[in-house]
């Protein structure tokens, strides 16, 4: 079985080591990258599978690296963040990061959200070869969820993994209201705690790019102390 390639950005060589040494023992083909300076050109070079990237980092931190590869790199970014910092958990996916994982590390937990960040993909290549309707256009937008692709007007619109799986959700959910319980479920297989900020962080940054008016809305609209309706009308 062919191995996915797995890159680990992280300063500390000792946990880098025991990263690679744990992956190495399932699916994995695993390199590390010690210099943060170094590491945006080799992780576009390489362009491996997946990126477990640490974020504080000296010279260049995880959030500035995930920043400069995001919109050339096509593989997924777990970043490694601190336990009690929510703000490094939101800058990280703001930035679009796949997912997160606070330290100290759980190589198993790890490893779990490694095998659930890549399985996203295959999931929607599947359903995309099941016949489903795939294209989708919204007065100046068009959206194709089989190659992961959207447009506005004639301009791409660079999507993380996080966005087009979330649109990808409200698309097969027109105008129906869908929860954060909802979405986690269905994208991360977690429940919602109540303070989870992912699911608003990325409707948020899926908002700038596609919406004209982000105070008003067409597309995607708030449904207040439920949840999300995506409302917008496919032509």
């Amino acid at each position: 079985m062919a191995k996915n390639k797995l890159l680990i950005v992280e300063d500390d060589q000792g946990l880098a080591q025991l990263i690679a040494d744990f992956f190495s023992r399932y699916e994995f083909d695993c390199s590390i990258e010690l210099n943060a300076v170094k590491a945006p050109e080799r992780i576009l070079n390489e362009q491996p599978a997946l990126l477990i990237l640490d974020l504080m980092m000296p010279d260049v931190d995880g959030v500035e690296i995930c920043r400069q590869v995001r919109d050339k790199f096509r593989g997924k970014i777990i970043m490694l963040t601190a336990r009690t910092d929510l703000m490094d958990q939101i800058a990280g996916l703001e930035m679009g990061a796949d997912d997160y994982i606070p330290k100290p590390v759980e190589p198993r937990l790890l490893l779990a959200k490694a095998r659930s960040v890549l399985r996203r993909d295959s999931h929607a290549s599947s359903n995309s070869d099941s016949g489903d309707q795939n294209s989708f256009t919204f007065e100046d937008i068009t959206i194709n969820l089989r190659h992961r692709t959207v447009k506005k007007g004639e301009d791409v619109v660079n999507l993380s993994g996080p966005e087009i799986e979330i649109l990808s959700l409200f698309l097969k959910n027109p105008g129906k209201v869908i929860d954060r319980e909802f979405i986690l479920q269905n994208l991360r297989g977690i429940e919602y705690d109540g303070r989870n900020r992912q699911v608003d962080i990325t409707v948020s940054r899926l908002r700038s790019k596609l919406e004209h008016d982000t105070k008003n809305p067409k597309l995607i609209k708030t449904i207040r102390n439920r949840g999300y309706v995506f409302v917008g009308e496919a032509e």
